[in-house]
């Protein structure tokens, strides 16, 4: 069956509720455990489909954000979600209670259980107001970036679409690009203020309304942050700043060196190489049929999910007026069906972003025999870790998407995701310190942005670009926005990641892909640590283990010549 075909149906709450209620009496009063399990079963069926709905007009408008119909479903979705989350709130308050707890827990993931105990500390239906305003607050974003029409020499872009154009190798060309995507930014400046300053007011609201000091700690528990703490964060940041920060900025100084300049401004980040960055060839469907060659290569697994992908067009890739930003990968419960939703622009990006939803989709279609709509998905800093892993995993195969580019490709692939981990952590530092000073005006917030921006990012030189200066990089980042305090996880998942590659593509562990599956088949029934020993993997957190990663991966970049990226 075609994606296309897939039967969107607005769930009717009443009714859903009656039903529901129905079977949450039965867990109630279950007095064997073959009663209560069947109840657990069923509610989980129910779930499924408000899932299922859920995710068919989530995906479906951010395609096309004009599309009326689907613009009134996310109004819908907005004020209804939290009313199901209600009742999912029930339901782990019955499962917790129940007197057969025990002999529950011998038939359901463990993850079930800490997940129903992280939602009831930030849950009550007395909320539901606030969360409404929370998921419309969401839309509002993401509604304005997709906003953006770009005029630059007569032709309009996206935000997405004008991208390559920023990493031209003609300065002046990507100095006015980049110069047009800040103006965007700036002009719209008191509308990004308003949302954002909107969402913290809502969310220290119902954070303090549920017993929390703030909304740092509310998000550690909804991020269900189980085998960590954010003393254990505060310090993981402490340990990029010292230890890889400086091993980046050696990177920005060769780019530089590379391309003939004294220093690197703003607009010079993007251009890597000053032959052009790498940028794969073909057309968008020749780059998902030579994804389809590599995967079927790659394994019988991941060739049976990436036909299953295609042949029900489960890929949106192409960037076009209306659609929202970035990229994603969702699960659609009922079909037993991943989705991938990207912003093709042309550049090496879109092998990136194809490889890395891939491995979100892969864990998924691996994962599609749990029932628990709640833990298809591992935690993020665990699901992150399918993804980028994917990343390196597909290394082999780049000559066939880059040819003769192939060495720049890696190279600032592996550079870029190690320059990636100082960024990740400012953007966690951020969004701590501004929900610990939740009544500080919009310049404080863009001052401590750039305050945290000159620690971790000191590369960033907004010379030419006085409207940056003022701090206001963050209102492209829309997991700040969307997906609060979810970013730390990449980081901790490209620690992670930095030890697949080096098994696949350093060491050819021929043990590395029979890992890999394992914890893409596990799904969300184990813990981030429980992950990470599946898999053999080292803890991010453990003493010893980020120096030896970066030390790796830092070798391998020296140890690659100027002329071997020419």
């Amino acid at each position: 069956m075609n994606f296309n075909n897939y039967e969107y149906l607005r769930p009717n709450y009443e009714e859903y509720r009656t039903e529901f209620s129905k079977a949450l009496q039965q867990l109630s009063e279950a007095s064997s455990i073959e009663s209560a399990t069947a109840a657990v079963s069923h509610l989980n069926e129910l779930r499924a489909q408000v899932e299922t709905a859920y995710n068919l007009a989530t995906i479906r408008y951010s395609i096309d954000t004009n599309d009326t119909f689907y613009e009134e479903e996310d109004q819908f979705w907005n004020d209804y979600q939290p009313h199901f989350q209600g009742l999912d709130f029930e339901f782990y308050q019955t499962l917790l209670a129940s007197p057969l707890l025990a002999a529950l827990k011998e038939h359901f993931p463990a993850t079930l259980f800490l997940y129903a105990q992280s939602r009831i500390k930030t849950f009550h239906p007395d909320l539901i107001p606030l969360f409404q305003a929370e998921n419309q607050l969401g839309s509002d974003y993401s509604k304005l970036v997709a906003s953006a029409q770009i005029d630059f020499d007569g032709n309009i872009y996206t935000l997405s679409q004008i991208t390559p154009l920023t990493q031209s190798v003609d300065e002046k060309t990507r100095r006015r690009a980049t110069e047009k995507v800040v103006e965007f930014y700036a002009t719209h400046a008191d509308e990004f203020e308003t949302i954002y300053d909107n969402m913290i007011k809502t969310r220290t609201q119902i954070a303090t309304s549920l017993g929390f000091d703030n909304y740092v700690a509310f998000a550690d528990v909804l991020m269900n942050r189980w085998d960590y703490d954010r003393p254990m964060i505060e310090t993981y940041r402490s340990e990029v700043l010292k230890k890889i920060v400086p091993v980046t900025q050696k990177l920005y100084q060769r780019q530089a060196q590379r391309n003939g300049l004294e220093q690197l401004n703003f607009h010079d980040l993007s251009l890597v190489f000053p032959t052009g960055n790498a940028t794969p060839l073909g057309t968008p469907e020749e780059l998902v049929e030579k994804a389809r060659i590599m995967y079927h290569e790659l394994a019988p697994e991941t060739g049976e999910f990436f036909d299953f992908m295609v042949e029900r067009n489960l890929l949106d890739l192409l960037s076009k007026t209306g659609k929202q930003a970035g990229g994603y990968c969702t699960y659609i419960q009922d079909y037993q069906s991943p989705f991938i939703f990207a912003n093709f622009n042309g550049t090496s990006h879109d092998v990136d972003v194809l490889t890395h939803e891939a491995g979100h989709a892969f864990q998924t279609y691996e994962s599609r025999w749990i029932n628990e709509p709640e833990i298809v998905f591992p935690n993020y800093e665990s699901c992150e870790i399918h993804s980028m892993s994917m990343e390196f995993i597909a290394w082999p195969w780049m000559e066939s998407f880059f040819e003769d580019q192939t060495n720049k490709y890696k190279f600032n692939h592996l550079a870029s995701a190690l320059q990636f981990l100082p960024y990740g952590v400012l953007v966690d530092h951020f969004q701590q310190k501004v929900y610990e000073n939740p009544t500080w005006t919009a310049e404080e917030r863009n001052a401590c942005w750039r305050e945290l921006e000159k620690q971790y990012c000191p590369e960033r030189n907004y010379d030419l670009f006085p409207e940056m200066e003022k701090g206001i990089y963050w209102f492209r980042q829309g997991h700040i926005f969307t997906s609060p305090f979810y970013y730390i996880d990449y980081t901790l998942a490209q620690v992670c990641a930095f030890q697949f590659w080096k098994r696949f593509n350093v060491e050819q562990d021929p043990t590395a892909w029979q890992d890999y599956l394992a914890i893409c088949q596990v799904g969300g029934t184990k813990t981030f640590l429980e992950i990470l020993d599946i898999a053999h993997l080292r803890s991010p957190f453990e003493a010893g283990a980020l120096d030896e990663t970066i030390t790796i991966v830092d070798e391998y970049l020296t140890h690659v010549s100027e002329e071997e990226i020419q």
